[in-house]
């Protein structure tokens, strides 16, 4: 799925050789190349600035050439309009309350010049990647979180810590921000949408 999600990413933004981008939400996990696969698999590596709360500088000495900054991708560092385009891949779920993400997205579209590329796993897709339950997300989130603190599950019982969206959310907070120009590809798995990519333009 990241390499899908890797190729959408160029497929949509038509990023090009020279353009500048912002990664948010770099992770300090090594186990897997795909934990920050735009650092991985982007070949120019000087183009790239990754944020995030982990310390993720590593990446500057695995991946030479591109930047690691420790911010929060609620209040980035930056000026408006200081990248070409903004990438996040899997933060949006784990920035806390629905006002924390509308803030989050705003963030994003602030300090792009062009375009944001936003991917968060879809809600209503039957298993939980996270907790690998079936169906127990789809309660109200004030009993899955009864559940999830019940069961062992309480970091995930946290709001701040995992907050899964749908279609409607992402297209509902857009609006809200006045975000006139996006659209949200599904991208699926056994015929279920398993994740929402967001593509909003300047």
């Amino acid at each position: 799925m990241r390499k899908r999600m890797y190729q959408v990413f160029l497929d949509t933004t038509g990023v090009r050789q020279g353009e500048s981008i912002l990664d948010v939400g770099a992770t300090s996990d090594q186990s897997l190349e795909s934990s920050n696969y735009l650092e991985a698999w982007y070949p120019h590596k000087g183009s790239i600035t990754a944020v995030g709360i982990d310390d993720a500088s590593f990446l500057e000495e695995l991946y030479p050439g591109m930047k690691f900054i420790s911010a929060n991708g609620l209040d980035l560092p930056f000026p408006d309009g200081s990248f070409d385009f903004v990438h996040s891949s899997a933060v949006f779920e784990h920035v806390g309350s629905e006002a924390c993400q509308k803030k989050f997205l705003a963030e994003l579209f602030r300090v792009t010049r062009k375009s944001i590329f936003v991917t968060t796993p879809n809600r209503w897709f039957p298993v939980e990647f996270h907790t690998v339950l079936p169906l127990v997300h789809w309660l109200p989130k004030h009993s899955f979180r009864w559940l999830m603190n019940q069961t062992g599950r309480s970091f995930f019982g946290d709001e701040k810590n995992l907050n899964l969206v749908g279609y409607s959310d992402l297209a509902r907070l857009c609006g809200e921000l006045g975000i006139g120009q996006y659209r949200i590809r599904r991208l699926r798995l056994a015929g279920w949408t398993s994740n929402l990519v967001l593509y909003a333009k300047k």
